[in-house]
């Protein structure tokens, strides 16, 4: 089962869960749960006028083996108005614009405005 909460934190609301979105999946192969603007495809969706996040920018992505990993989807732009971060613990490792990583236990990955202070923070949990 991977579970996601997503908060969106602009300025000096940082650390604040107000407003914070729950979703869950069971790790079953072929499981999605997407984050994005457009709400039609996505779980957990930001607002709408945060251009810096892609209509559908983030992809959690259940393999064959139960494994899950997050994919940063490559938008109509060739530049990313934003930066994703892979944080766990005291260890943080960028998510490159298209790219995938495998995930594992707990941890956040944060998609960050490049033009201002704002951030959507994605939590992740999962469970054996």
């Amino acid at each position: 089962m991977l579970e996601l909460t997503m908060a969106t934190v602009s300025g000096t609301e940082e650390g604040a869960t107000a407003g914070m979105l729950m979703a869950d999946s069971p790790s079953d192969p072929g499981a999605v749960l997407r984050v994005g603007r457009d709400k039609s495809v996505c779980r957990l969706a930001t607002p709408e006028d945060w251009l810096f996040v892609s209509r559908v920018h983030l992809e959690f992505l259940c393999g064959p083996d139960g494994a899950w990993q997050v994919s940063w989807l490559r938008g109509s732009q060739d530049e990313p108005s934003s930066e994703v971060r892979l944080v766990i613990g005291q260890y943080t490792q960028p998510l490159v614009y298209g790219g995938t990583l495998p995930l594992a236990g707990s941890g956040e990955i944060i998609v960050y405005d490049r033009t201002g202070p704002r951030s959507v923070n994605v939590g992740f949990y999962l469970e054996a």
